[in-house]
């Protein structure tokens, strides 16, 4: 089974989520846009899937912010 990867990107100058090649947002920051994911990352690993959320960082590469079954659900902040 394929790893569902929830991307946080910065696209046309709004903070979106991009999930199997569809974006989707806006959010009013880049914190909403990430536990949003985190919350979508944690129903796809309840189900089954291997789930992970990613930033993009201002350099355009992209970090791990959180994995499922590795990083605790709610995450703290």
């Amino acid at each position: 089974m394929a790893r569902a990867q929830y991307f946080v990107v910065h696209h046309d100058g709004q903070w979106k989520i991009r999930y199997d090649g569809t974006h989707y947002g806006p959010y009013a920051s880049q914190a909403l846009a990430i536990q949003q994911a985190i919350n979508s990352a944690h129903e796809a690993g309840r189900l089954g899937h291997d789930a992970q959320v990613l930033v993009q960082g201002q350099n355009n590469q992209f970090r791990t912010e959180w994995t499922y079954g590795h990083d605790p659900y709610p995450p703290k902040g």
